[in-house]
C-alpha cells in the first residue's frame, strides 16, 4: 500500500520557495541600484526613471538600453563611480565590495 501525499506540507514548502525567491528578487534589485549608482538619485526621479522604461515601446531605445547594460556587467565603460570594478561574472557581488572604486 502506498503512503498519502502530504498535499498541505508540500504546498507549504512550495510557497516557502516562492516568498525565497520573490526576496531575493527584491535583494538583487536593490544591489543593482546601489551598484550602478542610481542610489545617489532622489526616489522620486528613480520611480520616475523606471515608470518611463517600463512604457517604453521603442525597440531601438531598448536595445540601446540592453547593450549598456551588457556592457555594465561585462566591466565596460559606463561606469558611474561606485560601480562596480571588473566585475565579470554577470551578477552583483553579495559582500559589497562594489562600493571601493
Amino acid at each position: 500500500m502506498r503512503k498519502p501525499r502530504d498535499f498541505d506540507s508540500e504546498l507549504k514548502a512550495l510557497a516557502d520557495k516562492a516568498k525565497a525567491l520573490r526576496e531575493r528578487r527584491v535583494r538583487q534589485l536593490g544591489e543593482l541600484v546601489t551598484a550602478t549608482g542610481a542610489d545617489a538619485l532622489d526616489v522620486d526621479v528613480l520611480a520616475g526613471a523606471l515608470l518611463h522604461a517600463a512604457t517604453v515601446k521603442d525597440t531601438a531605445t531598448k536595445e540601446g538600453w540592453r547593450k549598456a547594460g551588457a556592457a555594465f556587467f561585462l566591466g565596460k565603460g559606463g561606469k558611474p563611480a561606485g560601480g562596480p570594478s571588473g566585475h565579470q561574472s554577470g551578477t552583483l557581488p553579495l559582500d559589497g565590495s562594489a562600493a571601493s572604486a
